[in-house]
C-alpha cells in the first residue's frame, strides 16, 4: 500500500494550494450566489482544479477508501467552499473505491454544510454508483425518501439520475410518491429534475406518472418534468 500522508496533512496541503491562487475580487460574488452561506477563495472551477491538480496526481489510481474519506472529512471542516468542492471532486473521481460500509460517512457529508452544490454531485455520481455495486443499500436509500433531513431526501430522489435504462421504475415511483406532499423548493425541484432526466429514456412513463398523480404534483415539479417533453 502506498504511504500516503495523514488525511489532515493532505487536506491542509490542498487548502494551501487553493489559498495561494485566491481571487478576492471573485469571492464576494460567489458568496452572494450561494446566499452568503459559505466563504470563498474566489476560484472558479477550472482554476480550482488546476490549483490542486499536482497534489491529486500524486495519489495514483487507487487511494485507500478510508484514507480518501478522511481527506474529504478534513476538507469539509474548512470554511472555504472550494475545499468542499475539492472533496466532492475526489469522491467522484474515486467513487468506485467506496464500499457499502462507507455510506454513513457519506450521509454525514451530505448533511454537513448541506446545499445543492455539494449534495447533487454526491447523489448522482457517488451514491448512484455505490447503490449499483451494493444493492443492499437500496433499502436504506428508500428510507431516506421520507427522512426528516431534506438533503437525504434529495439524495434518495436523485441517486438514479444517471441510470437511464437501468432506472428502477418501481423505486423511482415510490420515492416520488412519498414526496408529493412536500412543499420544500429543493424537494419539488429534485422531483422535477429526476422526471426530466428519466424522460430522456422513457418519456411515456414520465407522462403516465404525471397524469396518474394529477393535481398532487406541484407546479414546480411539473414544469421541470415537462421541459424535455414539451
Amino acid at each position: 500500500m502506498k504511504d500516503w500522508p495523514a488525511p489532515q496533512v493532505f487536506a491542509v496541503a490542498l487548502r494551501e494550494q487553493l489559498a495561494a491562487q485566491a481571487e478576492p475580487s471573485r469571492a464576494a460574488p460567489m458568496a452572494a450566489y450561494m446566499q452568503q452561506r459559505f466563504a470563498f477563495f474566489g476560484l472558479p472551477t477550472p482554476a480550482r482544479r488546476a490549483a490542486v491538480k499536482p497534489l491529486l496526481a500524486s495519489l495514483g489510481k487507487a487511494p485507500d477508501p478510508d484514507w480518501l474519506l478522511g481527506v474529504a472529512q478534513a476538507l469539509w471542516a474548512f470554511d472555504e467552499r472550494e475545499c468542499q468542492y475539492v472533496a466532492v471532486d475526489l469522491l467522484v473521481k474515486f467513487a468506485a473505491r467506496l464500499e457499502a460500509r462507507h455510506e454513513p460517512q457519506l450521509a454525514a457529508l451530505v448533511q454537513a454544510k448541506a446545499w445543492w452544490d455539494s449534495v447533487d454531485l454526491l447523489a448522482a455520481h457517488v451514491y448512484g454508483g455505490l447503490c449499483r455495486r451494493a444493492p443492499a443499500l437500496r433499502a436504506r436509500l428508500d428510507g431516506y425518501a421520507t427522512h426528516e433531513d431534506i438533503w437525504l431526501r434529495r439524495v434518495a430522489i436523485l441517486h438514479q439520475l444517471m441510470y437511464a435504462g437501468d432506472t428502477d421504475r418501481v423505486r423511482l415511483a415510490a420515492t416520488l410518491a412519498a414526496n408529493l406532499d412536500q412543499t420544500d423548493f429543493f424537494i419539488r425541484k429534485a422531483m422535477g429534475w429526476a422526471l426530466r432526466q428519466f424522460a430522456r429514456t422513457d418519456p411515456a412513463w414520465v407522462r403516465a406518472w404525471l397524469e396518474a398523480h394529477g393535481g398532487q404534483v406541484s407546479g414546480l415539479t411539473r414544469r421541470e418534468a415537462l421541459k424535455r417533453l414539451g
